[in-house]
């Protein structure tokens, strides 16, 4: 089988999925043929690209492949592969993902793997039968090489880590928008935000906007739906404002919290580095490949904190934690909950009190936090690699039709 591989720097998975890619091997023994095809991912080109679409096409025919794959779903691969008749393997790991919005994922080239599985319900109730519901994986051939060094020991080893974004290096749309709305709105996404918080599991932000609020975020951010998407302004305002605003709050209140009590190394970017409450050392970034895995080995505790937009998935994060044999101690979703046992792979809080609770029981039962660790890279390795990953997507290939 052959597979014309989107090769994007800039998402984390694509070392990986290429090395199981490049792995694999059938029952006759037969290995998969590569053809790597360097794209530059540009935001403002993933709808229509006139130079791309000529090459792109140019290249599927040249080399006829069985499909075509990349990560997350990009509206442009989707209209040249119905031109050229060939299948389109997307795999989304982004929530939101703006572009499965596009009229073009109903196309019937698209094999949309989708890995919250919150999203492939709403998808597939909605009738899109272009959606196969497909969580994320960790690359455990790649982890378990790396062995900390003296020197590594000694820089990432911590009581307690966080890896992750605090979203004030990006554009932070709440805070702009905040002084412009009318002053019931604003009460109303405040008094949201902290119902919301309050909840893990169900995220209930999208149903609570009605039309008047909805009108006047409009009126304020200036957002609008692309002209060929589906998506509603509640889902655009909920999940790109609000949501994020939520993480935002949670992330350096619960850190916070952490560091008045506990020693915590949180890595970040840069931009963040004036967040540094007591207790709390910020280390700056961790480049995923070379300091990440590290990080995770060498903790003792590593929390996911997920993006309040991703519902029930389970985040890339948490799949290189238990992938690197660390101890993951999470929120609770609904997607981790179903793949992994609670207390027995990783351990999830309930609120905040909990929390600080399951951070003191864990630092001082280290025997039980290792055991823990080893249960869940014993389940990724059988279950959760970009291997498995791979034979369960030619599967799915080989079922589909155009």
């Amino acid at each position: 089988m052959k597979v014309l591989f989107l090769d994007i720097d800039v998402f984390f998975a694509n070392r990986d999925m290429l090395d199981a890619l490049e792995n694999y091997v059938d029952q006759s023994g037969s290995h998969l043929n590569i053809v790597r095809y360097k794209y530059e991912y540009d935001e403002k080109k993933v709808r229509n690209d006139a130079d791309f679409e000529e090459h792109f096409v140019k290249c599927i025919r040249d080399n006829e492949p069985d499909f075509v794959f990349s990560f997350n779903f990009l509206p442009v691969v989707s209209k040249v592969c119905a031109l050229a008749g060939v299948k389109y393997v997307s795999w989304v790991y982004d929530n939101p993902e703006i572009f499965l919005y596009s009229f073009r994922v109903i196309s019937p080239c698209n094999i949309v793997l989708m890995f919250d599985s919150k999203q492939y319900e709403t998808f597939k109730n909605a009738g899109i039968k272009t959606v196969e519901y497909l969580p994320l994986a960790a690359s455990v051939r790649r982890l378990d090489k790396m062995i900390p060094t003296p020197n590594q020991l000694e820089k990432f080893s911590s009581e307690v880590s966080f890896v992750g974004s605090l979203y004030t290096e990006r554009k932070q749309y709440y805070e702009e928008i905040a002084p412009k709305l009318n002053p019931y709105t604003k009460g109303y996404i405040d008094g949201l935000i902290r119902a919301q918080l309050q909840v893990d599991g169900v995220n209930f932000v999208e149903e609570c906007l009605s039309p008047e609020i909805t009108a006047d975020i409009q009126k304020a951010s200036e957002l609008y739906p692309y002209p060929d998407s589906a998506e509603t302004l509640e889902y655009l305002f909920a999940n790109f404002i609000i949501n994020r605003e939520a993480t935002i709050i949670e992330r350096r209140e619960i850190l916070t919290m952490i560091g008045e009590r506990y020693p915590l190394k949180l890595y970040t970017y840069n931009q963040n580095n004036a967040f540094a409450p007591k207790g709390v050392q910020n280390m700056g970034p961790a480049d995923y490949f070379e300091d990440m895995p590290y990080v995770f080995k060498l903790s003792k505790i590593n929390l996911n904190i997920t993006l309040r937009s991703i519902q029930h998935a389970i985040p890339l994060r948490a799949y290189d934690i238990m992938g690197a044999g660390g101890f993951l101690l999470s929120n609770y979703q609904v997607d981790l909950a179903r793949h992994f046992l609670p207390d027995e792979d990783y351990v999830y809080y309930e609120d905040r009190k909990d929390l600080l609770r399951k951070i003191g029981y864990y630092l001082s039962h280290d025997d039980e936090r290792r055991a823990i660790a080893q249960n869940a890279h014993n389940k990724i390795t059988q279950e959760h690699t970009f291997d498995v990953r791979v034979a369960q997507i030619l599967d799915i290939v080989r079922s589909k039709t155009i």
